[in-house]
């Protein structure tokens, strides 16, 4: 929108919106119509797809950024956490669902160049156990590790996924075929998930939650799609 003072008064050129009408010129003339429009918003099945995995995953980065996870290599971390995040199967929710979250297997926690380490949920003489391929001799000087913890919950009828982070001292590491693990009851709860995260200074690995829970799973059916995609009003061809 471009402003010119002719000497005769104020000459428009372009078009500009005030309280929902939009103002143009059109052979010197004023012309206003509405700025809103009333067509129907289009919303195919791979549009509404796209757009409840972005829901999903805002809404999980609520509460995973208070653990301020490192995303390395991505100008803001939350474009790290969300071109990962957005790879995880589509969570399907109603409209009046809000900042509705699920713990499910593979959701990142950190992303760095640091070597991935793998985990494995198993049993350790006799005890539930998170199973890493870590050697303590791989270690850097001065490196830590930390222990994600996702739980899920469910806030009045709402469920949502709940972050914590630690930072585990190595005697509490278990030797397993050479390799670290952690013991506890904890890791038989099939409510929660973990992940375990090599951190050097601002160097980190790549890792998502390891999990047993299946909680998430009604909400990425094919019911779960058609009753919320109806709550929005129904796809578009």
């Amino acid at each position: 929108m471009k402003k010119q003072n002719t000497g005769k008064g104020l000459m428009m050129t372009g078009s500009f919106r005030q309280s929902g009408v939009t103002f143009y010129m059109r052979q010197g003339q004023v012309i206003a119509r509405s700025a809103h429009s009333h067509e129907k918003r289009s919303c195919t099945l791979p549009q509404f797809v796209q757009r409840m995995r972005m829901r999903h995953t805002i809404a999980l980065w609520q509460t995973l950024s208070l653990c301020r996870p490192m995303f390395t290599g991505h100008r803001i971390a939350y474009q790290g956490f969300a071109s990962l995040a957005n790879r995880l199967p589509a969570v399907y929710v109603s409209q009046k669902e809000h900042n509705l979250s699920l713990l499910m297997p593979d959701l990142p926690v950190s992303d760095g160049t640091l070597p991935t380490v793998m985990q494995r949920l198993g049993v350790v003489d006799g005890a539930e156990a998170l199973i890493t391929n870590l050697k303590t001799s791989s270690l850097h000087r001065g490196e830590e590790l930390r222990l994600y913890t996702a739980e899920q919950h469910t806030e009045g009828r709402t469920p949502r996924v709940r972050f914590n982070v630690r930072t585990v001292p190595m005697a509490e590491f278990v030797p397993v075929d050479g390799c670290l693990a952690l013991t506890g009851d904890e890791f038989a709860d099939e409510m929660k998930g973990w992940a375990l995260v090599r951190v050097d200074g601002d160097r980190c690995s790549a890792q998502t939650i390891v999990t047993r829970c299946t909680y998430y799973q009604p909400y990425t059916s094919d019911e779960a799609l058609k009753t919320a995609a109806e709550s929005y009003g129904g796809l578009t061809v």
